[in-house]
């Protein structure tokens, strides 16, 4: 009659060592694209970010909200401008997606974390901006650059205000967006992959967790069992050359890439539409998505020329 108690009781003394290893650490997660969309997929994560936070690691969450926003433009008789897979943002854009973001989605993230028995802060332009950044361009096809309106990357993350709810026991939520350096008081509209990854990066978190809609990176996408578990960098740029990783997950990757350089010492990559991966992943040896960690005996410098996140 005792089993199925035993059988609880013994996850939980496997989980211990994790929550010893990992408490008080920092780990960002990324939540974006089918997590957002997926209502039961969203409760079952910020369930999950509960929990970290109830057993004393440090979760901080950045997230985006791409399918979101192009509704809402469209519901204003907006028509998205796309510039080589980025979306232009001009004015009307940016406030649609800065209230996107920042009013709604985080509120909502906000709102579930407090309802699941967590608490949680917006740290925003409306509360406390953490993200400032400087306008981004691209090269064209001539090797001119091209204007993506009000786009931007993160070059400065204010640490203090996002530590400092940690350490209340408060999970700090992030949008994408940044302040622009140079225009104080504007806003850009950040990619949230590399959002996530700044702050990563500023806050030498000890894990960075991209959750996606695919079961981690695959050696043939078609293929859920081609399930790469755990890589080194030098065998994701090998993939990427290859074409292996391709379209969608290089941001991602690049982004975890660039975040080990940082300091950053795990990244993962995981399906948000799998109840619990976060946990899993976190919380058991296996895991359920990729790991990407650095090789220790590597031990590569910074490329040249990459300027480095600022932490405030």
């Amino acid at each position: 009659m005792y089993e199925e108690a035993i059988r609880k009781a013994d996850v939980l003394v496997a989980a211990l060592g994790y929550m010893r290893k990992f408490h008080g650490r920092f780990t960002v997660v990324k939540v974006g694209g089918s997590v957002m969309e997926d209502p039961e997929s969203l409760r079952a994560l910020l369930v999950d970010v509960v929990f970290m936070q109830t057993v004393g690691m440090r979760p901080v969450i950045v997230h985006g909200g791409g399918k979101a926003i192009t509704a809402a433009m469209e519901k204003a008789g907006l028509a998205p401008r796309w510039v080589k897979g980025r979306r232009y943002t001009d004015d009307a854009t940016l406030a649609i997606v800065a209230r996107v973001l920042a009013e709604e989605i985080n509120g909502d993230i906000e709102r579930h974390v407090n309802k699941f028995g967590g608490r949680a802060s917006g740290l925003h332009h409306n509360t406390h901006q953490c993200l400032y950044g400087r306008r981004l361009t691209i090269p064209g096809d001539d090797g001119e650059p091209l204007d993506l309106g009000r786009v931007g990357e993160v070059t400065e993350v204010d640490v203090p205000p996002i530590e400092n709810l940690c350490l209340a026991g408060v999970v700090p939520v992030l949008p994408s967006l940044a302040e622009d350096e140079d225009e104080e008081g504007k806003l850009l509209n950040v990619n949230a992959d590399t959002a996530a990854a700044a702050v990563a990066q500023a806050l030498r978190a000890d894990k960075l967790v991209f959750l996606t809609d695919t079961p981690g990176i695959l050696r043939d996408r078609r293929d859920p069992s081609s399930l790469m578990t755990a890589m080194t960098p030098e065998e994701c740029r090998d993939l990427i050359r290859e074409g292996v990783i391709e379209a969608g997950m290089i941001p991602k990757v690049e982004a975890c890439l660039t975040s080990l350089e940082a300091g950053v010492r795990k990244t993962h990559v995981i399906d948000g539409r799998l109840r619990h991966s976060l946990l899993l992943e976190i919380f058991t040896e296996s895991g359920v998505g990729t790991e990407i960690a650095r090789d220790e005996r590597a031990d590569r410098p910074p490329p040249a020329g990459r300027r480095p996140v600022v932490a405030r």
